[in-house]
Parts: C-alpha cells; sequence; structure tokens
C-alpha cells in the first residue's frame, strides 16, 4: 500500500492583503468604514487623535471577525504626525494602496462675524491641510510614477460645501468646499498613475460630530427637510467609500457621490 502523501494547503498570506488608511477612524463614519473594509479583506489602519481607547475598540472589533488592523495615533494636520504614520503603516502592515480622508474638525455653531481666526486655522488646518498632506503620502506610495501598483483614495467632503451652512459654520462648509476641489484636481493629476481620486459627500448623518458643533439632537431637528425624511447611518456612508475603492468603480475618478438621502 503506497504511504500516504500529507499535503499541506497554504493559507494565504495577510501580508497579501490590500492596505487601508482610514483617517479618524475611533468613531463615526471613520469607524463604520474600517469595519466594512475590513470584512472586504483590507487590512487597516484606525488612525485617531485622542480617542485611543475607542480605536482599540473598533481595531477589537476587526480582530474578532479575523480581520488584520493596527491603530496608530497622529494629528494630521501636523506634517512629522502625517509622515510618522504613513512610515508606521508601512512597518507594521506593509505598502499603502488606499486611503481614505475622513478626519475633521468642527467648532460651535456660530456666523462668521464671531469668527477669530485661531478658530479658522483650527478649521482649515485638520479639514484642508491634513487630506492634502495625507493624499501627498499616499501619492508617493500608490503611484506609478514612484513604483507603486495604483490604488484610490476617498475624501469625505460635506453637504454643507453646497449648503453653506450659514449661521452655523461656515468655515467647516468652506473646509469642505476644499476638498471638493482637491477632489477634482489631483483626480486629473494622478489618472495616468493608477491612482482614482473620489469624494463621498455625506448629507445629515447620526454623528457625535453635531454635538461638537453644540447641537446633539441636530439631524433630527432637520431631518424634516431631507426627502427620505430621515438621517442617515454612519454604515451608509461607509457602503458608498468601499464602492469607490472597489474594483466595481475601475472608471470612476474624480466624482463626488451625494449620500444625502436626496437633498
Amino acid at each position: 500500500m503506497a504511504a500516504r502523501r500529507e499535503v499541506k494547503v497554504q493559507e494565504p498570506s495577510p501580508e497579501s492583503s490590500p492596505v487601508l488608511i482610514v483617517t479618524g477612524a475611533s468613531r463615526g463614519i471613520g469607524a463604520a468604514t474600517a469595519i466594512l473594509a475590513a470584512r472586504r479583506g483590507f487590512s487597516v489602519c484606525v488612525n485617531y487623535l485622542r480617542e485611543r481607547e475607542k480605536a482599540a475598540e473598533v481595531v477589537r472589533a476587526i480582530q474578532q471577525e479575523n480581520g488584520r488592523a493596527v491603530a496608530v495615533q497622529s494629528d494630521i494636520s501636523s506634517e512629522p504626525d502625517v509622515v510618522r504614520l504613513f512610515e508606521t503603516v508601512d512597518r507594521e502592515l506593509g505598502h499603502v494602496s488606499g486611503l481614505v480622508n475622513n478626519a475633521a474638525t468642527i467648532e460651535p455653531q456660530a456666523r462668521l462675524d464671531t469668527m477669530d481666526a485661531a478658530r479658522l486655522s483650527r478649521t482649515f488646518a485638520t479639514n484642508v491641510i491634513g487630506a492634502f498632506l495625507c493624499s501627498r503620502e499616499a501619492v508617493r506610495r500608490i503611484s506609478t510614477r514612484y513604483g507603486g501598483k495604483g490604488g484610490a483614495i476617498v475624501n469625505v467632503s460635506s453637504g454643507a460645501a453646497r449648503a453653506g451652512s450659514p449661521g452655523e459654520y461656515i468655515d467647516y462648509a468652506a473646509s469642505k468646499g476644499a476638498i471638493d476641489t482637491l477632489t477634482i484636481g489631483l483626480a486629473k493629476e494622478v489618472a495616468e498613475e493608477g491612482i482614482r481620486v473620489n469624494a463621498v459627500r455625506p448629507g445629515f448623518i447620526y454623528t457625535d460630530l453635531h454635538a461638537k458643533a453644540g447641537e446633539p439632537a441636530r439631524v433630527d431637528r432637520v431631518k424634516a427637510s431631507v426627502p427620505m425624511q430621515r438621517g442617515g447611518q454612519p454604515e451608509e456612508v461607509a457602503a458608498a467609500i468601499l464602492w469607490l475603492l472597489s474594483n466595481e468603480a475601475s472608471y470612476v475618478t474624480g466624482a463626488i457621490l451625494d449620500v444625502t438621502g436626496g437633498r
């Protein structure tokens, strides 16, 4: 009787999975995106600024489903921090193939005539400069011009970019208008280098960003103005982001997808 030969089945290496950085991923849309991305096969960097334990919770949720994730603290408004963020991911997860520029800050509701330069600087440093810096580092790794294999960037804008948010936070709205412009310009700049750049523009979504702006129940107050008559959930925005990251959107770049319930 011939000896039985043991056949070893080689498991796919986690290092071969695409690597995604999601900024501001400790909560809200960022956390939902990180978790869904892991379910779709990404190794995920959960970037956070202050909420270490919440970021750790997102990582644990991913790992409990046999996903691969790390939490990396970084202030994206700081150029050295952004460089450190990407270098950490290079070491711990591998070659980056995707970026979701989600991190953003917002200030208490106010009119322009009460705003000072410090507030404006804080808003634009995180919401605009941070997205530019992270996109720069992603391009340096993903672009075929730098020896990369291509990939995708998805920016998280806001319906405020179209509405202007008068009497609430036109500075935040303006910063998101800049994100729309970044999306269109960068998409054309790197289209021949294997990188697709798109954006989602969420409407009234149930996240704690509204509490930071001083009105936790804002979505419930304004949802009657939405044709679908409800606010959105972070997971609904995450699904749109993951579609834009996927090969199903292979001929989509420079697009801004409204996730606003028809508003």
